[in-house]
């Protein structure tokens, strides 16, 4: 039995079709988008007729190898991800992941795992070492035979809404918190939730945080869980937008001045129905020792992980901007929201250094491994601080980068990103983000004309 067959016994067994048929029935789908997830955390798919659900969760469907970096053609004119040679991926779907689309409900998506071709003569119907929701399905698991642990969190995904068609913003004092700017976008709001909720996802809150910047947040669950939901409400605010004839932005910094977008994780690890950061007998603003190893394992790798946490040439802009609530300095704290890691009282770390761009496959086993790293050699965070970090305090780890060229470099030098991802996903993802950062450096952008255009003589 190769990897495919086992696929198909776990993941689309026959009590599995029999539910995902009837849902497609009585929703009565004709069209079923079948959906892969890139190393940027981009959404790829394949649209096929419903009458050939059961031929796809035989065979799959077949995606260039190259789609894995986005079809993108390096600064020397190369094909990332395998050239145009690179052998075609099986996109086998995963039957718990199917959605009905809450804006067209004669329409489906499902998420599938990646496969090489049962035809390829060297490794026909083995797992893909590209495939990111995979890795982190692998790897969580790992991290849970070797600490006993298993990973929750929960995503705050702000975004930027920019229209001049709608009011999200009004004149005088910042429109934080604000109800009247709020409520004001209440019909965009409502939709968002409905199609959330309709795609299993349990919104709980959620507030306008700057000019034309909203975020809405659902409830925490295991990592891959809420991997998956981030990836959905990606596709849904997008839809939204469209709608209301908006531009709905996760770029983690659209304007100078206002605050960037960020996704900050929010983790917790447990130990069956118990939260191993929380001390029963003082619950309140306290932390266990593996919560002070995991916060030891985030600080410490921080830096070399910064390139998956931020992941694009625009990510930097987020924290030079200072002031505007991203991390500066590499610490931590107890409910001081200006640190890297913040302490809650409900016993969660609040992991500020993700940005809205950020690929949350990669980000999460990225996370484990600097759990494990942390806990296994009781890396010690130091002193909590109740400065303001913002104003550049003192710090025991390595700084945080202030280029993607920086980050990429660091990353390449250590060894986080391959014990995380492993090798063929860190040496992708090193190679794609490098040539990002040559590709942006090649560009003549209009604030080289304003600087240079006429300063001489």
């Amino acid at each position: 039995m190769n990897d495919i067959d086992a696929h198909r016994a776990h993941a689309c067994g026959d009590e599995v079709l029999r539910t995902a048929e009837s849902l497609l029935d009585d929703a009565r789908v004709s069209l079923i988008y079948y959906a892969m997830i890139s190393i940027n955390g981009r959404v790829l798919t394949k649209a096929v007729p419903r009458k050939h659900f059961r031929r796809n969760v035989e065979r799959g469907v077949q995606f260039h190898g190259s789609a894995i970096a986005d079809l993108t053609t390096s600064l020397a004119g190369d094909l990332l991800g395998g050239g145009a040679q690179a052998h075609e991926l099986t996109a086998m779907p995963d039957l718990s992941t199917l959605v009905i689309l809450p804006w067209d409900s004669d329409a489906a998506l499902i998420l599938c795992d990646l496969f090489v071709r049962e035809d390829d003569p060297a490794a026909g119907g083995s797992r893909s070492g590209l495939d990111v929701r995979h890795n982190l399905r692998v790897r969580h698991n790992a991290f849970k035979q070797a600490t006993g642990y298993s990973l929750r969190s929960g995503c705050e995904p702000e975004m930027s809404w920019i229209s001049d068609k709608l009011p999200f913003t009004r004149p005088g004092l910042a429109p934080n918190y604000h109800f009247g700017t709020l409520d004001d976008n209440r019909e965009l709001v409502k939709r968002v939730v409905a199609y959330a909720q309709s795609m299993g996802l349990d919104m709980i809150e959620g507030d306008y945080e700057d000019v034309h910047q909203i975020e809405l947040n659902w409830m925490y669950d295991d990592a891959e869980l809420t991997s998956d939901r981030l990836m959905f409400y990606r596709l849904l605010c997008r839809q939204v937008g469209r709608e209301f004839g908006v531009v709905a932005s996760f770029m983690p910094k659209p304007s100078t001045g206002v605050m960037g977008n960020g996704c900050h994780h929010n983790l917790s690890l447990w130990q069956g129905d118990s939260n191993v950061f929380v001390d029963p007998m003082n619950p309140s603003l306290h932390v266990t020792d593996a919560a002070r190893w995991a916060i030891g394992g985030l600080l410490r790798y921080s830096a070399e992980a910064m390139a998956v946490m931020a992941p694009t040439v625009n990510s930097y802009k987020r924290f030079a901007d200072v002031g505007q609530f991203a991390p500066v300095t590499v610490d931590w704290g107890m409910d001081n929201k200006t640190c890297t890691v913040r302490v809650s009282a409900s016993g969660r770390l609040e992991y500020k250094v993700p940005d809205a761009s950020v690929n949350p496959y990669l980000s999460h086993a990225v996370i484990l491994e600097m759990f494990e790293r942390g806990i296994a050699g009781k890396l010690d965070p130091g002193d909590p601080t109740d400065a303001d970090s913002a104003r550049g305090g003192e710090a025991s780890f390595p700084p945080l980068h202030k280029t993607l060229g920086d980050a990429v470099a660091a990353a390449q030098a250590g060894t986080l990103l391959d014990s995380a991802l492993g090798a063929e996903i860190s040496d992708l993802f090193v190679h794609y983000k490098r040539d990002e950062w040559q590709r942006s450096c090649a560009v003549v952008t209009e604030w080289d004309r304003a600087q240079y255009l006429e300063f001489l003589p």
